[in-house]
């Protein structure tokens, strides 16, 4: 995926405590810097200061990551977030972490909201916030 300047950016620093005795991060923490970046996009979307209980009805269903090539400690990431679908209940964030312009791992998260475990409609101003950022209208 080639890095579009309107996707929303993140940088985060490689710690010691992230890579295993290889020297590089052990794959599970890629999704810990998606979920920290997730956050970062929900705040600048304006999610965390308006429509938070939306958010906190949301739960990851799926989560994918193809690894591409590994980070390693004090690797300076770029994380790249964008809404890539949004449907009548959830959305897909795509999440790309890159360093120096390499993509390292493709995260893919979705994310469906519900009561009680039965899926409900996302407010109007969570999706207008979702469509704002990039997400499309599910077909």
């Amino acid at each position: 995926m080639s890095v579009s300047p309107s996707l929303f950016r993140h940088a985060l620093r490689v710690r010691w405590s992230e890579v295993d005795p290889q020297g590089v991060v052990f794959n599970p923490n890629y999704f810990v810097y998606a979920d920290v970046a997730g956050t970062e996009f929900f705040r600048s979307i304006g999610v965390l200061q308006t429509t938070v209980p939306d958010l906190l009805e949301c739960y990851a269903v799926d989560a994918q990551a193809q690894f591409k090539a590994p980070a390693r400690f004090d690797d300076l990431l770029d994380i790249t977030v964008a809404a890539e679908r949004l449907g009548r209940s959830s959305f897909t964030l795509a999440i790309d972490i890159h360093r120096d312009g390499t993509l390292l791992v493709a995260v893919r998260m979705v994310y469906v909201r519900a009561h009680d475990g039965v899926s409900v409609a996302l407010s109007d101003d969570f999706r207008a916030r979702l469509a704002a950022a990039g997400g499309q209208n599910a077909a």
